[in-house]
Formats: structure tokens, sequence, C-alpha cells
């Protein structure tokens, strides 16, 4: 066999391997995904066989976790950028200070959280609707699960770790159980239990996700003191090496950008569906529901593809990443279009069960239909954006391609179509849903400059 034959041959099995690795990791990343959403869902359709306001009222509530959740999820980037490729390298001490920093920024991100859904729930629940029945419903909810947001954040950042030093398996089996134990706990205190328990409704479906959470932590915390497991260091909690801080800064600070322009995208979009009427807000509820569950799986692949496109750089195999990130792409590209004809195929089974009124059942119908496209091309963008960049410390394309096509386009156009045109809901949801198409053909343009491909370690 020829020199030519053999290095056909080498890279073949290099993408056997990659394959066997990526789905190995993709299965319990994805459940866990999936059980995240679940008790999202689970919170939102229990209330809603109590009343549809009730389900409103929840959803609402919950862009304030939505904020919450964008911010740790930019401090969980930030550390799987460093901490896959220090793994790779083979550095478990620089991983373990890289956890005792993002633990510091976790800290102090949840309390502000969690003082604003204890002192102010009405002030957040103005934000994003002007119906007073929803406001006290929602600042109901938001002043016991704001409880759960410190608990929320430690826990995700150790799940974080886990996932890149070789845990994934386990740190799937600690999230998704507390997610089962968050969708019994709502059973009980939602609806009420042996005669003991009073049903408490949306209190209820507040309280369910505090214990979780805090039982969540608890179990992390219980896995980090076990000796092969990648520890939480004190010394490394109160003093953080400056060097790494400066690199966590330094790759994370983009992502912060990129997470608060489209995070705050998103919030604007629910801003503006949230004062079209009580139907739209119902409706975009169980839209969004039924998203976040089809897309669990295309969130998995761009969550693995980052660790092994990591791992490689570390590695300073350049070539490597370079072809994981291309079949990562390919994966994202064929599970989105997957995702989206499942979705198409599901659309009458979820319109026969969804209980809300005809005007609100309309407007989810022709919602499910936009979104069998709108997670195609979100697949990929979050496999390219979120992944591959991220991985190589280029978060900062992300950042600015977010900026102008959400900011000085999508939303203006929306807010224009909404409050000045008057347009139809779904007219209106359809602007809203053209920023991940728009982003496609220009985040591949920039991938294929490869200044993402570089080590990032010292």
């Amino acid at each position: 066999m020829g020199l030519t034959g053999q290095r056909l041959s080498a890279d073949k099995k290099d993408l056997r391997q990659f394959h066997r690795t990526i789905f190995a990791m993709v299965l319990p990343i994805a459940l866990q995904n999936f059980m995240t959403a679940a008790v999202s869902a689970s919170d939102a359709v229990m209330l809603g066989f109590l009343e549809q306001e009730a389900l409103s009222a929840v959803s609402l509530a919950g862009q304030v976790t939505f904020v919450l959740n964008l911010l740790i999820t930019v401090v969980v980037q930030g550390t799987t950028v460093l901490a896959a490729q220090y793994w790779g390298k083979g550095d478990r001490q620089t991983v373990e200070r890289i956890l005792g920093l993002a633990l510091q920024y976790m800290f102090l991100v949840s309390v502000v959280f969690l003082c604003a859904a204890f002192f102010l729930p009405g002030q957040l629940m103005r934000i994003f609707t002007n119906d007073r029945e929803l406001i006290v419903r929602g600042a109901e909810y938001l002043r016991i699960a704001g409880i759960s947001y410190v608990p929320l954040g430690i826990s995700q950042v150790y799940l974080c770790i886990m996932k890149n030093s070789g845990k994934t398996a386990k740190s799937t089996v600690i999230g998704s159980s507390s997610m089962i134990l968050n969708v019994i706990f709502n059973v009980v205190f939602i609806f009420g239990a042996f005669g003991i328990i009073p049903a408490l409704g949306i209190q209820g479906a507040a309280l369910a996700t505090v214990l979780a959470t805090v039982i969540q932590m608890i179990w992390t915390l219980l896995e980090s003191g076990k000796k092969e497991s990648i520890h939480i260091r004190l010394p490394y909690l109160m003093k953080v090496d400056m060097l790494i801080r400066r690199d966590f800064n330094r790759y994370t600070l983009p992502i912060v950008g990129n997470y608060f322009f489209w995070g705050g995208g998103v919030t604007m979009y629910a801003v503006i569906i949230g004062h079209m009427g009580a139907d739209a807000v119902a409706a975009n509820s169980v839209a969004n529901i039924v998203r976040n569950l089809i897309v669990c799986v295309t969130k998995g692949i761009g969550t693995a593809g980052a660790i092994l496109v990591g791992n490689e750089l570390g590695k300073n195999a350049i070539e490597t990443a370079k072809r994981y990130a291309r079949q990562s792409i390919v994966l994202a590209a064929v599970l989105g279009g997957s995702s989206g004809l499942l979705l198409f195929m599901i659309r009458p089974l979820i319109l026969s069960f969804a209980a809300l009124t005809p005007d609100a059942l309309g407007y989810l119908s022709g919602m499910l239909l936009i979104n069998c496209y709108y997670v195609v091309a979100g697949s990929i963008n979050n496999m390219v954006i979120g992944g591959i960049f991220c991985a190589g410390g280029q978060s900062r394309f992300g950042c600015i391609c977010d900026m102008i096509v959400l900011w000085l386009a999508i939303i203006p156009l929306a807010a224009l179509a909404a409050f000045y045109l008057n347009l139809p809901v779904l007219a209106v949801y359809l602007i809203i849903c053209m920023d991940e198409g728009v982003k496609v053909p220009i985040v591949l343009w920039y991938y294929r400059k490869y200044t993402w491909a570089r080590n990032l370690t010292h």
C-alpha cells in the first residue's frame, strides 16, 4: 500500500474513532438535556391542567431563570474552553484551578439573581408583561424558585468539569436523577399527595425546583470528594492563579457578549410576544417547550463536538481538530434536519393534547411549522458558534454576529411589526425566527478561515 493509501486508511480509522467517541458522549449529554427540558415542560404542563393563566405566568417567570441559565452557560463554556484543552494535555492540577475560578464567578452571579427574585419579583415580571394577574402569579413563583439559583449554579459548573474529565455518563446520571426528582416533586406539591401535603399550585412547582436542585448540589459535592474525581479545593477557591484568571476572562468575556446579545434578544422576543395577549403567550410557551425537547440531541452534539475539538487542540493536533470539526458540522446538519422532520410529524399529536383556547391553538399550529425550519439552522449555528469557535477561543465572532443580526435587524423588525404595523401574531413570530437562518451562511464563511484552530494551553 502506498503512502496515499496508508494516509486514507488512517483517516478512515480516525473518523470511525471520532464517531464512536462523539456518539458515546452525545447520548448521555442529550439525555441530560432532555431531562432538563422535560422538567421545564412539566412545570408548565402540570400547571396548565389547573388553568392557562398559571401556565403563562410560570412561563414568563421562567424567563428570569432563562437569563440565569444563559450566564451559567457562559461560565460553563468558558470552563470548557480551557478545561477541555488542559485535560487533553494531561494537566489535572490546572483543571482544578479552572474549576475553582468558575465556582467563584458562578456563586457571585447566582447570589445576585437570588436577591433580585426574592426582593423584586414583581418588578422582574413587569419586564415581560403588563397583565396584572400574570405579574402577581409569576412573582409568587419567583420568590420561592429563586432559592434554587445558588445550588443550580454550583452543581452545573461541577457537572461541566465531569463532562470534560471523562465522566460524562456519571454527570448525566446526577443531572437526570435530579430532573426525575423534580418531576416527582411537581406532582406531589402542585396537586397534593397522601392527604397530608396540600395542593400548592404555582408555589408547589417552585418548591419542587428548589428541592431537586439542592439534592443535585449535594450529590455533586459528594462526587467531588471521591479519590479519582476532580476536587473542589479550598485554596483554589480563595486564591486563583492570575494566569488562569487572565486566560479565563480573555476567552469567556466574548462568550458573555455573545450570550448577552443572543440571550437578550431571545428575552426581547418574549417581551414582544408577552405584549400581544395571553393567547400568544400561552402558544409561545408550548412551542418553546416542544422545541427545547426536540433539540436535545443537537445540543448534545454541540457540547460533545466542543470537547473533542478542544481536546485535540490542547494536544496540538490541529489537523485532527479540523477533521473533527468538519464531521461535527455534518452531524449537526443531519440531526437538525431529522429534528425538524420529527417536529413536523408529531405536530398533529401536540395540537390534539394542548389544552389551549381556540385562538391560542391556532397560533401554536403556525409556530410549530415555523420551528420545523428553525431547529435545522439552530443546530448548525449551535455547533459552530457554541462548539467549534469556543473550543478554539474564538467566541468573539458569535458576539459580533448576534449583535448585528438580532439587535440591528430582527428585533427592530419584530417590534415594528408588532407595535406599529399591528401585524398578526404569526407574522411577528416568523420575523422573530428568521435570525438563525440569516446567520448560517455568515457563520460557515467565517468557520472556513480556521482562525479558531489553535492551542490555548501554556
